[in-house]
């Protein structure tokens, strides 16, 4: 399950965030989204949690924490629609 970050300081590190979710599973990839032209943190990023249980605890415990002074939100990001759902319009 993808969980999207957001409020993050932007002092706050991937490796930080890691930690963090890591604390209620493994952590597949963590990636904190970066400005092109600054290089500086945008303030947002993203958890890949292997296991939907482990991803929705993570969730409900660590939405509305604190982490580097910035109360930051998570919540599961949507997964767009691929051309194959049923009902799709071609």
């Amino acid at each position: 399950m993808k969980l999207l970050i957001r409020n993050l300081a932007r002092t706050t590190t991937e490796k930080q965030l890691q930690l963090l979710f890591s604390a209620y599973g493994t952590v597949q990839s963590c990636t904190i989204v970066m400005d092109k032209d600054t290089g500086g943190s945008k303030g947002f990023g993203f958890i890949e949690m292997p296991k939907t249980g482990d991803a929705k605890v993570a969730m409900k415990a660590l939405n509305n924490s604190e982490l580097d002074g910035s109360k930051i939100r998570v919540k599961k990001t949507e997964q767009p629609k691929s051309d194959n759902d049923v009902g799709s319009n071609k």
